[in-house]
C-alpha cells in the first residue's frame, strides 16, 4: 500500500469522528509491531499538511522481557523527529512469574495501558493513539459476540475518565493486509513480539474464524464492518 492511500484512510477516520482538535498533544504507543509503526509514520506525515496543528510523541512500554531491545525503535523515531520515551516496567514478571495467569493477556493489557497512560499524562499529552485497524474492529466484535454474548466492539474514540485522556484510533479504515504491505514497502523496523502468549489468544481464534468465513462469503469483512457502523453501537 502506498503512503497516499494510508494517509487518505487516516484522514478520513480523523475527519469522520473528529479525532483531532487544535494543538492536541498526542502520544502514540509503539511496540515494534507493524501496526504501531505504521500509525506513527502515517500521523507524522499527516502532520506536515493537516489543517489542524497537533503534536506527536511516541511511547514504548517495556514489559521487562530480557530479549526486548528498543534501540531500533529509538533510531526510527529519531528519524521522524518525534520525542521518544521508554516506560520500563516489570509487567512480564508480574504476569508470568508471580500471578502465573492462565489467561495472561487481560492482566497484561490493563497493566500496560496503565503505564502508558501515566507516561502520556506526565509528558503533557491530552490524547493517546492506538494502532487498532479494521481487522481488529471485526475481531473484537466477534469476540464480544461469541465469548461475552453482547453486540459490541471498541469505538473510534474513547474518553478515559480516570486518566482524563481521549483515546483515538486513526487506523480503523485500514485493513491488516494493507498495514503489512505498507510496513514492507517502507521497510519499517519491525521486531518480533517476545511475549510467550503471542498467537494463541482469543483474538487469534476470531481472526481464523473470519478467515474461514471468507471461503463462502468473500466480502464478509466489509459486511461485518457495515453492520457495525449501522448497528448503533456506542461511538459508531
Amino acid at each position: 500500500m502506498k503512503l497516499q492511500k494510508l494517509l487518505t484512510y487516516i484522514r478520513k477516520a480523523i475527519d469522520d469522528y473528529h479525532m483531532i482538535d487544535v494543538n492536541d498533544k498526542i502520544a502514540v504507543g509503539i511496540s515494534g509491531g507493524k501496526d504501531s509503526l505504521t500509525l506513527l509514520y502515517g500521523l507524522r506525515r499527516l502532520k506536515d499538511f493537516y489543517p489542524i496543528p497537533f503534536e506527536l510523541s511516541a511511547i514504548t512500554v517495556d514489559l521487562g522481557f530480557e530479549q526486548y531491545d528498543t534501540a531500533l525503535l529509538s533510531q526510527y523515531v529519531k528519524q521522524l523527529n518525534i520525542p521518544y520515551y521508554v516506560e520500563k516496567t516489570d509487567i512480564a514478571s508480574i504476569v508470568f512469574d508471580h500471578k502465573k495467569e492462565a489467561n495472561p493477556c487481560s492482566l497484561c493489557s490493563r497493566l500496560r495501558k496503565g503505564a502508558f497512560n501515566e507516561r502520556a499524562k506526565a509528558i503533557g499529552c491530552n490524547k493517546i493513539a492506538y494502532a487498532h485497524h479494521k481487522d481488529d474492529v471485526l475481531e473484537s466484535f466477534l469476540m464480544s459476540l461469541l465469548y461475552e454474548g453482547r453486540i459490541h466492539t471498541f469505538s473510534p474514540i474513547t474518553r478515559l475518565e480516570r486518566s482524563e485522556l481521549e483515546l483515538i484510533r486513526p487506523l480503523i479504515y485500514v485493513r491488516e493486509g494493507e498495514v503489512a504491505s505498507f510496513a514492507r514497502e517502507q521497510e519499517l523496523p519491525i521486531s518480533k513480539n517476545p511475549c510467550p502468549a503471542d498467537g494463541i489468544t482469543k483474538r487469534q481464534e476470531a481472526k481464523e474464524l473470519i478467515c474461514s468465513l471468507k471461503t463462502t462469503v468473500p466480502d464478509v469483512k466489509e459486511r461485518i464492518f457495515s453492520a457495525i457502523k449501522g448497528s448503533g453501537i456506542d461511538g459508531w
